[in-house]
């Protein structure tokens, strides 16, 4: 396994020095921002496509600091009701993949995204309940008329120009939310389809992320190093469903935080031993968005948290003592 991050993380610095910056604390590999929700700070497929000299440039950079670029991140909503909205997310998502197929990287992350509940929706309407009928009404339209449609035929542009793997993040607001919903998106598309594996989601779902490995085994494409902390007494009045502001830490259910800061080495160590039991053997991508602490101070312990637990070495082809 390699220990990266995502480079969004410092979307306000150079290429140039973050690159450095992040080689120095021992950084491998990354997954680097490229549309959608993550930006283009670093990476504006549609302007490198058009220019061989940035392209070049860009490419550059990265073997100056030799660091590989794992996958594009491009997460967004490509099937959002509001057709302008939907439609800056595919645009996004392809110019991704077409600066993908240049470069010979075989790796996009991103979201399922949600539809409305009909096609003159204004807002996407992420069900979570079968009653009443009304939601399992919905649920029919968003997966059958549009959800599966739609990445059958993005399975097939990708597939065209070199994308092995669609890695969808498991994500509560998406139709592809927990390792049901994944399986179920990749059983209809095929198996390009994947799971980004990001334990934060999970865990305040009530989710045993070991449970889910397992489940998913060999649809795991890609891995998201991020940590939350269920608040307790919180949760014990009010569930885990919550909708305050991120910033209002002390009052919510949970928060996002670093590696470490919501469970402890035992349960990361589980987790990462389940992966490679799985036959996982990519990026730990680390995601920092932990609301206590700054960039820097929350990737660094995270570096230095996961360092204890990462596996490095190939796994033994024999038992020796056995």
């Amino acid at each position: 396994m390699t220990l990266g991050v995502i480079t969004v993380l410092f979307g306000d610095k150079p290429l140039d020095e973050t690159l450095a910056y992040l080689k120095s604390i021992g950084i491998e590999e990354l997954e680097v921002g490229a549309g959608g929700y993550p930006g283009k700070a670093h990476c504006d497929p549609a302007v490198l496509l058009a220019d061989e000299a940035k392209l070049a440039e860009f490419k550059a950079t990265f073997e100056k600091y030799d660091l590989k670029i794992n996958a594009f991140g491009c997460h967004g909503n490509p099937v959002h009701p509001d057709k302008a909205i939907a439609e800056k997310y595919r645009s996004d998502w392809r110019n991704a993949v077409l600066l993908a197929e240049k470069l010979g990287i075989k790796k996009i992350i991103g979201f399922s995204g949600c539809p409305g509940d009909c096609e003159n929706s204004k807002y996407p309407n992420w069900v979570t309940c079968p009653w009443p009928e009304d939601y399992l009404a919905v649920l029919d339209y968003q997966w059958n008329e549009v959800l599966i449609p739609y990445w059958k035929e993005e399975a097939k542009f990708c597939a065209e120009h070199g994308i092995e793997k669609i890695c969808f993040e498991m994500h509560p607001g998406f139709c592809v939310y927990n390792p049901e919903t994944l399986l179920k998106l990749r059983e209809a598309v095929g198996d390009i389809i994947g799971a980004n594996f990001d334990p934060s989601h999970l865990i305040w779902q009530g989710i045993d992320p070991v449970a889910a490995i397992r489940k998913l085994g060999n649809a795991i494409y890609h891995f998201h190093a991020k940590d939350t902390k269920i608040d307790q007494l919180n949760t014990a009045v009010n569930g885990v469903l919550d909708t305050k502001h991120y910033s209002d830490e002390i009052n919510r259910s949970w928060i996002f935080r670093a590696v470490g800061y919501g469970n402890d080495m035992q349960y990361w160590r589980d987790m990462i031993s389940n992966l490679r039991l799985v036959g996982y053997d990519d990026i730990l991508s680390i995601e920092h968005e932990d609301s206590l602490m700054t960039s820097k101070e929350g990737l660094e312990k995270a570096v230095a948290f996961l360092k204890q637990c990462i596996m490095k070495e190939p796994a033994p082809k024999g038992m020796f003592w056995a």
